[in-house]
């Protein structure tokens, strides 16, 4: 739990740093950690987007433990490797989701509860972050690639924070125009949109900053202009 007693969610919008114990650990990941205030963070990854692919898994725990975490992972394929998974993921200071395909990491959780054991670990104040997918699953929605190469609309997320959500803004060339379109016609609503290596930090379900990693990187609000178009406003960031 966050020892400040606040209900914390950091929506990571890419990374261009590898996940490895030959670099330093990814600033944002660090920062989601300081987030619990803990000296050593009990840590619960999920990598169910990505079919819970075990390479993913030794690195999360390679790495993590390298930084004082305590590391523990959920995984639902071919099934879940716990008992109880509520309990595990109630026990958290932070838990961790990776990226891949949202819409079907949703179906999944939602088939064996996680969708009422995510609200419960975040109201009693489990920190909360992901990237990608992993960010996108906190929100009413965003922008993925699930269904196919083509971007499409998902608005099937848990809903804890309200509104859209899209990652690599900028580094995909389809990102921006598409979340634009989708969020002017009102299929999505309005939202935060990230690039790599910057995530939107809510507090108690209000956002408190946007976070960078890197020079020239940021996060936008994009909201419906009420003519058929939308409007962007990028944030001033807070390098970490």
């Amino acid at each position: 739990m966050a020892t400040d007693g606040r209900r914390h969610i950091l929506a990571i919008g890419g990374s261009s740093s590898p996940l490895s114990q030959r670099e330093p650990l990814p600033a944002l990941i660090a920062y989601a950690l300081s987030l619990t205030g803990a000296a050593t963070p009990r840590v619960c990854v999920l990598n169910t987007a990505n079919g819970d692919d075990p390479v993913s898994y030794q690195k999360f725990y390679a790495v993590l433990s390298q930084h004082g975490a305590k590391v523990s992972h959920l995984q639902l394929f071919p099934m879940p490797n716990v008992d109880d998974a509520a309990d595990l993921l109630l026990a958290q200071d932070l838990i961790f989701v990776g990226g891949g395909s949202v819409a079907n990491m949703l179906a999944v959780w939602r088939v064996h509860g996680l969708d009422h054991a995510m609200r419960r670990a975040w109201e009693s104040g489990v920190v909360l972050s992901g990237v990608s997918a992993g960010a996108i699953c906190w929100f009413d929605g965003g922008t993925t690639d699930s269904f196919g190469p083509e971007l499409r609309p998902f608005t099937a997320g848990l809903g804890l924070l309200t509104g859209s959500y899209c990652p690599h803004y900028s580094s995909e060339p389809t990102r921006r125009p598409a979340y634009q379109s989708l969020v002017a016609d009102g299929t999505l609503s309005a939202g935060i949109a990230c690039d790599d290596d910057t995530a939107a930090h809510f507090t108690d379900a209000e956002l408190t900053a946007i976070v960078a990693a890197r020079d020239g990187a940021t996060g936008y609000l994009v909201e419906a202009d009420g003519r058929g178009g939308s409007t962007e406003r990028p944030f001033q960031p807070v390098m970490i």
